[in-house]
């Protein structure tokens, strides 16, 4: 069994699994060590059980899957608490080719597996960093919201704020961008954005005429 990527007839093989005499000796180890408890340290354990598991290769597919998710049972036991907000599996297959790279270079170095739990940690470490990133994201909006929600805005103003709250929108607003997106009349878009910005809602940055554009308030403000 292999690991491998690419496109059909140019697959790349990262690394090969033992041969199926070995494989129910190979699990039962792994089965039993991962069951026992030792003093390793947790976090530890689950960079360990994900490169074991993903080695032995037991099934024909989903071994990737299986094995981010036993990372991930093992990094719940190893937190203590019920509730978690980051996803290890998540960012691994976010990092796709460089979770590649790494399996390829362990198989291909001596047992000493430092440098896989290295890339390991820190992707963990990226994992947290991004979930904090969309807590913040989340509350922020929440947060907005809960301000804007005081004296409701219409049904345009609703739609335009929830496009600049999305992740993918780029630049500030306009008039004409407004009047686009709303699907109104120029003079309407500006008569929304120069409400929303006597709330606070909008705030206007430096520039003028054909320049004067608008954004959201910041978290700070």
């Amino acid at each position: 069994m292999q690991v491998v990527s690419g496109p059909i007839g140019r697959e790349k093989v990262h690394f090969e699994a033992p041969t199926a005499e070995r494989l129910e000796k190979e699990m039962e180890a792994f089965l039993a060590w991962l069951a026992g408890e030792d003093d390793t340290d947790p976090v530890i354990r689950a960079g360990i059980a994900h490169l074991w598991f993903v080695t032995i290769h037991p099934f024909e597919d989903g071994n990737g899957r299986i094995a981010r998710a036993i990372g991930d049972m093992a990094l719940a036991r190893a937190d203590g608490t019920p509730d978690r907000f980051y996803s290890l599996s998540s960012q691994i297959e976010a990092e796709r080719k460089q979770y590649y790279d790494q399996l390829e270079a362990q198989q291909r170095a001596t047992p000493d597996i430092t440098d896989w739990l290295s890339w390991f940690l820190d992707c963990l470490g990226r994992a947290i960093s991004n979930a904090e990133t969309t807590l913040g994201n989340v509350l922020f909006k929440a947060q907005l919201w809960d301000m804007i929600n005081q004296k409701p805005v219409n049904d345009r103003q609703r739609l335009i704020i929830n496009r600049m709250l999305e992740d993918d929108f780029e630049g500030f607003m306009n008039t004409s961008k407004y009047a686009k997106l709303a699907k109104c009349s120029n003079d309407t878009a500006l008569r929304d954005i120069q409400e929303l910005k006597e709330r606070g809602i909008f705030i206007q940055n430096p520039g003028a005429g054909r320049s004067t554009s608008y954004r959201l308030p910041d978290r700070e403000e």
